[in-house]
């Protein structure tokens, strides 16, 4: 389903329904008065963004190492190997949605309906900010307590009353701590208003690491010799990821941006092989870029890494450059050393909890998209991202690689 799609279905079918189920709940409400439980199953609802997966994971470590507590997630389907790089989550715990179309998202929805009763969910914390989706899920699971952000008297968008513990939406915060406030709430014993109160410290968000597979890294380094035959393990490996999400296509660096980073970086180190990285579907533009380099040493590898292989190839490289968007996410559960170019959203937010650096310029109408209009804008000339040259992102880059030369 196309982005502006689920955003349509979102807001004409999700207000009036949001609007219709807040009016039942609190009639509900006020005729059985539903005691209050102490949260022991926690389902997590995070739909949309694998890399919010990423970052929720100090949250979602907080509330399963409380005592007597059990956690949940439920996501796309699309997103859920996100979860499967720290394991943090059960199998047996995940529910996965199937949003292909409207009707499969329906049926999932009545399975999920079921699944939670199944597992007498008490609680749901639902980390979407820009879903009605999340939040007339979140009220169909049956559960007690439930959490979630809210704008209180600030402009946001309408999702309904159904939470019984809102959360303030902290703008000036680092999204990871805002998803820890959503843990916090969960486990309080106390009512406050608004929540959370709590000082959740920069050393209360450390993002777990994945194990190293040696047997993996030595399958990524055979698969990097058939792209490259005169590869060999322990050559220096620089990955590019010139791509970004359908949900977001402003954030994309002009592909003639990243062939002067290329080409700057096999020109000044001969001894570094680059990798462009990329899904399947990515391979046509992965290698048009690695064509317009025309360096053996540049090769173009969309499409054949599967999802699991990304973190013992994360361990195999030194360095990768980035668009905002998973990638950067995922190479944070690894030393990998990241640079992440933002524009439509600040580093501010949702910056990589790993081994990174943001490359930013922050313009005046820089961030455009936030937690009040749905993470859409108009713009149609993103200088934000555009007018980052190539030699702003290379003062950052040379001095990580010069290093590893001199320490060699």
């Amino acid at each position: 389903m196309k982005v502006d799609t689920m955003r349509k279905i979102d807001r004409w079918a999700g207000i009036p329904l949001c609007f219709i189920l807040s009016v039942w709940f609190t009639l509900w409400q006020l005729l059985f008065k539903p005691k209050k439980v102490t949260a022991k199953n926690v389902l997590f609802l995070e739909l949309s963004e694998m890399g919010s997966a990423i970052i929720a994971d100090p949250a979602l470590r907080y509330v399963k190492e409380q005592e007597g507590t059990q956690i949940f997630f439920a996501i796309f389907k699309k997103n859920v190997g996100s979860l499967q790089l720290l394991n943090t989550i059960d199998e047996k715990n995940l529910f996965t949605f199937c949003e292909d179309n409207l009707f499969t998202l329906v049926v999932d929805t009545f399975r999920f309906m079921w699944w939670c009763r199944k597992h007498r969910i008490d609680t749901v914390i639902d980390m979407e900010m820009f879903s009605r989706v999340s939040a007339l899920l979140s009220r169909i699971t049956g559960a007690v307590n439930l959490i979630g952000f809210v704008a209180y008297h600030s402009e946001g968008l309408y999702r309904g009353n159904f939470l019984t513990r809102p959360v303030i939406y902290n703008a000036h915060h680092h999204i990871a701590k805002n998803f820890m406030a959503l843990s916090h709430t969960a486990m309080s014993q106390e009512e406050q208003l608004p929540f959370c109160k709590s000082l959740i410290k920069d050393e209360d968000i450390v993002l777990a690491q994945a194990p190293r597979d040696e047997a993996a890294i030595g399958r990524v380094q055979a698969t990097l010799a058939g792209l490259y035959s005169d590869y060999r393990a322990g050559q220096r490996v620089v990955l590019i990821n010139p791509n970004a999400s359908d949900l977001l296509p402003q954030r994309r660096w002009p592909a003639e941006h990243f062939k002067v980073v290329i080409d700057s970086l096999l020109a000044r180190y001969e001894d570094i092989l680059v990798v462009i990285t990329g899904a399947p579907a990515e391979f046509p533009g992965a290698q048009a870029l690695c064509q317009s380099v025309a360096n053996p040493r540049c090769v173009n590898s969309a499409g054949k890494f599967a999802f699991k292989d990304l973190v013992p190839l994360y361990f195999v490289a030194d360095m990768m450059l980035t668009n905002d968007s998973g990638p950067g996410h995922f190479s944070a559960v690894t030393p990998l050393r990241s640079f992440v170019i933002f524009g439509p959203e600040t580093p501010a937010l949702y910056s990589s909890l790993g081994n990174s650096s943001a490359l930013y310029l922050g313009l005046a109408c820089s961030p455009c998209v936030s937690a009040a209009n749905h993470r859409k804008t108009d713009c149609v000339d993103n200088r934000c991202v555009k007018d980052l040259l190539p030699e702003l992102a290379l003062a950052d880059i040379y001095p990580h690689l010069d290093k590893i030369v001199s320490t060699q």
